[in-house]
């Protein structure tokens, strides 16, 4: 039979033996004449529909607890794969839902599971799909609020993820569900390779190879194994890492689980203690509204500074407050929070020693962190956890616990590591010149604000007294395209300021520019180039690069009216947190920051800059919506009342509406 032949016949004559009819399940559902009487369809359908899917009737009176996941790809009995899912992050956690699912079965109840998938940040980087990545953030917890309310009968609410999106995502969808008890599991991290590279280090091969520091075969073997086990996200503190270790200090995760080795014995005992958590939590009427409040919001920014987390998550922990109706932390939390508190991780990308995040876990993780942070009384430790204690409950038990003691030697023993090494005291952190993490700079260029991971820049550069100062003329893109040409063919040079302008939500809904920034990371002239964009950068990125200027290009911010080769200014002081960005020349002209800002005033934006013209419809209107509703520095998030006020207010000035008609939305 040809090929064309077998597409349109088939070649198995099983497909002719069809049955038509069947007996159906065994049993009665467990229906009373209230039941009939009072419940809507509904419900009545429901326990016909669990039946059909072989469920012991009898035993349909059980609670019912729904597992939302972000399981991807199709993995076989052995694990090898059937079909692949988006990255390793999302590839093993149908064995967490399936551990979860087990338990709440032998705890009499009935599990349910849900899926939404995410992408993957690495695999989308440089590519239109990167274009999807933060969008996809607001549609997944739609979804998942979404999925959650259509299973009307359920008495909590599991949600398991690991990565970029799928987990903030998540996140917002739990702290939405503020009448029920929920529970957030980590997928937990892959391992590095016994040698070679990190999953962020083996991004930058094709910019090392265009300029000769690593050769073809040298990239074909270091790339096949970076990912060193299958499951868990990247082995560095990036955007995935850091949203677990930002969900087990709001409460919502078991204390010690975030960062666990995906697929091991420890990561899926997580997940049946956290059955057991949710169950009790439903028990004593505990719900996500008694575990998220102002003091938790406060606590996740103040363990973020401790581990030198992603600058992402300044986008995402003020969308989990929003969806939690709790308030937005402003520019000025997070300076205030960066100030006071110190960086006491050492981890991959920010050093001072690149400690892959499972040695974190090892060294004790979250809760070995927030002792620390209770030390300094820099926590709110009377918050309740899922746990179903206090904080301050929780970090007692943990400080004296059989579980630090085993890990912190494991630890030492497998990698020859003393955790106190990993975790530092203040006083150790200090001493090894360990600054805080986050910089908020403003200026002429950034009035709004934008931000540095200034922990990370590399100290070679900084001055003696703690302050990064750069000052050069700017090399001005409109899409990372090009910026990434001209470094791969040198038209880069040490001492320009590249600026990639007409990338934020408007242009590109807010790309990552990591194959940038860790292109100049890992090429020996790219620490004495600094990099300013209204973008927003990897989790992993390092170095002299400031993201999330504001206003954005194209809502006529000042960045977008610099032209090639105006002279820009940036300060950065590392010890005392604050930052600026500037225009202060012209050729060879110079003025002061005040008069820089009048002379950008006077500026038309540039005409280049125009939204990608591969810009999907669906992020055109993620990025109208999240504008509407307070824009990057409120979290990107859909605030209701702010769009319809704004839609309202549109229809009033277009003269397109007639008595109360503004009212129907």
């Amino acid at each position: 039979m040809s090929a064309s032949v077998e597409i349109l016949e088939s070649a198995s004559p099983s497909i002719y033996q069809i049955q038509t009819k069947a007996k159906g399940p065994v049993g009665q559902l467990p229906l009373t004449e209230d039941l009939l009487l009072n419940r809507p369809s509904g419900d009545l359908f429901g326990l016909t529909q669990n039946a059909g899917m072989g469920w012991n009737p009898s035993e349909l009176g059980r609670k019912q607890f729904l597992i939302l996941s972000t399981q991807g790809g199709l993995r076989a009995p052995d694990g090898q794969p059937i079909a692949l899912g988006y990255h390793t992050g999302h590839w093993e956690i149908g064995l967490l839902v399936k551990e979860a699912a087990e338990e709440f079965r032998r705890l009499k109840a009935i599990p349910f599971a849900a899926y939404c998938s995410d992408p993957c940040d690495g695999r989308t980087q440089g590519t239109t799909g990167m274009f999807d990545s933060l969008p996809y953030r607001n549609d997944a917890a739609i979804i998942f609020r979404r999925l959650a309310r259509s299973l009307p009968q359920r008495a909590g609410v599991m949600g398991v993820a690991t990565c970029d999106k799928g987990l903030p995502a998540m996140m917002m969808a739990l702290a939405g569900m503020r009448d029920l008890p929920c529970i957030l599991v980590p997928g937990g991290v892959t391992l590095p390779p016994e040698t070679g590279e990190d999953a962020g280090t083996i991004q930058t091969i094709g910019a090392r190879f265009a300029h000769g520091t690593i050769s073809l075969e040298e990239a074909a073997d270091l790339g096949c194994r970076a990912c060193a086990s299958p499951g868990g996200g990247c082995q560095f503190l990036g955007t995935a890492a850091t949203s677990q270790v930002v969900g087990e200090a709001l409460g919502m995760s078991l204390p010690h689980s975030a960062l666990a080795p995906s697929g091991q014995p420890v990561w899926l005992d997580m997940a049946t203690r956290s059955a057991r958590a949710l169950c009790e939590l439903e028990a004593g009427r505990k719900t996500m509204a008694h575990i998220l409040t102002d003091a938790s919001i406060r606590n996740a920014m103040v363990v973020h500074a401790a581990f030198g987390g992603s600058t992402n998550l300044l986008l995402h922990i003020p969308a989990i407050a929003h969806a939690a109706g709790l308030r937005i932390p402003t520019v000025e939390d997070w300076i205030e929070v960066n100030r006071r508190v110190p960086r006491l991780v050492s981890v991959l990308p920010n050093g001072p020693v690149h400690h892959p995040t499972v040695r974190v876990f090892l060294a004790g993780g979250v809760p070995e962190v927030m002792l620390h942070l209770r030390r300094l009384g820099l926590l709110e430790t009377k918050v309740l956890t899922v746990a179903g204690r206090t904080l301050d409950d929780v970090l007692n038990w943990w400080e004296k616990s059989e579980r630090r003691q085993q890990f912190r030697e494991i630890l030492k023993g497998a990698d020859g590591v003393e955790p106190d090494e990993v975790i530092m005291s203040p006083e150790m952190a200090k001493a090894c010149g360990m600054t805080s993490t986050l910089t908020f700079p403003r200026g002429n260029l950034a009035p709004e604000g934008s931000v540095v991971k200034s922990a990370a820049i590399d100290p070679s550069v900084v001055d003696a007294d703690g302050v990064y100062r750069k000052e050069g003329p700017a090399r001005i893109f409109v899409n990372e395209k090009d910026a990434m040409a001209a470094i791969k063919q040198n038209r880069i040079q040490a001492g320009d300021i590249m600026v990639l302008v007409g990338i934020g939500p408007m242009g590109t809904g807010m790309e990552e520019t990591y194959q940038v920034t860790s292109a100049l990371k890992h090429l020996p002239f790219g620490k004495h180039v600094a990099l300013i964009t209204d973008a927003r950068f990897s989790g992993v990125s390092t170095g002299a690069c400031i993201g999330h200027v504001g206003p954005e290009g194209l809502a006529g911010g000042p960045i977008g009216k610099l032209c090639e080769g105006d002279v820009i200014r940036i300060e950065i002081d590392r010890n005392n947190m604050q930052g600026s960005v500037n225009l202060v020349g012209e050729g060879l002209k110079r003025f002061t920051p005040e008069e820089g800002a009048i002379v950008l005033s006077k500026r038309s934006s540039r005409k280049d800059l125009a939204a990608n013209p591969a810009l999907p419809d669906d992020t055109r209107l993620w990025a109208a919506l999240q504008m509407a509703g307070g824009g990057t520095w409120a979290g990107c998030v859909y605030d209701v009342e702010r769009i319809v006020e704004t839609l309202q207010a549109g229809q009033r000035a277009l003269g397109k509406h007639t008595g109360n008609e503004v009212n129907k939305f």
